[in-house]
């Protein structure tokens, strides 16, 4: 499963982590219901979203739950489930992502898909889950030709990019995607007046979601020659970070003006999930849950804080001061040439370097592999610590209490007000 929204249940508690797993199998089995075994492999973090958002507004209903028989992945208990029009939009979305994530995966000629008949039949299986989801979004109400036009848009867009190029150029076809999903979670709902909104929201967490899938991909994209929009566009981290912090800060505004029937799950997924998950990508393991909207230092972290603001040995940004952030060593003369291991420069700060002992990623067959094993296995479910069968990237099993998530004595487990 894939997704920058990767909750910890021990962060989440047992009530909203019981109501994260009703959307998740909820998505799950509308997959399978609607589209057969093989189209839950694109069960993902990010499209139950979809679900999320269109149960908040409406509330819970008679109709909108059902209780799941036995599967491996719950230890072969039953369960309630999310069910209906929000499941579904979930997996049309969830659909089309997949689809875009096997183009990507064939144009890079990820393993086995360098090769014509294996890329060739990956394509076929992408077209015909864009064809799946057009069939689960008509049912919904939703035209999924917008998701489609934006996937198809992406790989001209780029192609013309280059350094000098706007990042928010190459990200505007996901916050499209994004966008009209959010806003259609509002029709659902039948709250129309939330479609501005969300469809702002929807707008960041696309904006969100590539720009860190490129950060997390940067160096083992360099590594294998595959295109990333950073480097291509020549965009440091710097910018990067105050691009996501930015994003996130834009879906918290925008998440006040919706008009909810109980938000408490999504809130915490949107605004401070979103939060970790940037700081995950960013290697600055922070509390989002200050009253004051400041990271909370982190014991272990060698800058003890925000990156842009107070902690570092600089007394502010943990590259010195005297770039656009308080500058030092990634400003101009700098030993990182003006950003970070930017030209000139002899390496990346540590915490961007490259790990030697990191593992490529797997190509999209070989993944699809260890997935179904990790699948039958239930490690995804009930693993302390698993390798990603994409990605290769440590994940911890969705359904296992973490007892050191770096949320002691911060308040990250108790209700947020004034969020």
């Amino acid at each position: 499963m894939f997704g920058i929204v990767r909750p910890c249940t021990h962060r989440l508690g047992d009530g909203l982590t019981a109501e994260w797993m009703a959307h998740l199998c909820g998505l799950c089995l509308a997959l399978r219901s609607d589209h057969g075994q093989f189209a839950r492999i694109v069960t993902n973090y990010d499209g139950l979203i979809i679900s999320v958002l269109t149960e908040a507004q409406s509330g819970i209903t008679s109709g909108g739950r059902r209780t799941a028989g036995p599967c491996p992945l719950r230890a072969m208990r039953t369960a309630p489930v999310a069910k209906g029009e929000g499941a579904r939009l979930a997996a049309a979305v969830s659909l089309v992502l997949a689809s875009a994530k096997v183009r990507d995966h064939v144009a890079d000629g990820d393993g086995l898909l360098a090769r014509r008949p294996a890329a060739a039949a990956a394509r076929a299986v992408a077209r015909g889950w864009d064809r799946a989801g057009a069939r689960t979004g008509r049912a919904v109400g939703f035209d999924t030709a917008v998701l489609v036009d934006a996937v198809d848009r992406q790989p001209g867009i780029e192609a013309l990019a280059g350094l000098g190029t706007p990042l928010l150029t190459v990200t505007e076809p996901t916050e499209t995607a994004t966008a009209a999903a959010f806003a259609h979670t509002a029709v659902l709902a039948g709250r129309p007046g939330n479609a501005a909104p969300l469809a702002e929201a929807g707008r960041l967490f696309g904006r969100l979601a590539h720009l860190l899938d490129a950060v997390e991909d940067r160096v083992s994209d360099a590594e294998r020659g595959a295109w990333n929009p950073l480097t291509a566009t020549g965009t440091s981290l710097t910018e990067a970070r105050r691009l996501a912090d930015d994003a996130v800060h834009g879906i918290r505004l925008a998440l006040r003006e919706v008009e909810f029937a109980d938000q408490r799950l999504a809130h915490v997924l949107l605004v401070h999930e979103l939060r970790r998950s940037v700081d995950r990508a960013f290697s600055t393991p922070t509390c989002a849950h200050r009253p004051d909207g400041r990271h909370q230092p982190v014991p272990g972290n060698p800058y003890a804080g925000n990156p842009y603001g107070g902690g570092s040995p600089q007394g502010g940004n943990p590259y010195g001061g005297g770039n656009a952030y308080g500058g030092g060593p990634s400003g101009p003369g700098g030993p990182y040439g003006g950003t970070p291991g930017g030209p000139g420069g002899p390496a990346l700060p540590p915490q961007f370097g490259a790990d030697p002992g990191r593992p490529k990623p797997r190509g999209f067959l070989a993944g699809c592999a260890v997935f179904i094993g990790l699948f039958c296995t239930c490690q995804i479910c009930c693993a302390k610590e698993y390798e990603g069968p994409w990605s290769r990237k440590k994940r911890e099993g969705c359904c296992r209490d973490c007892d050191d998530c770096g949320c002691d004595g911060c308040g990250c487990c108790c209700p947020c007000d004034g969020c």
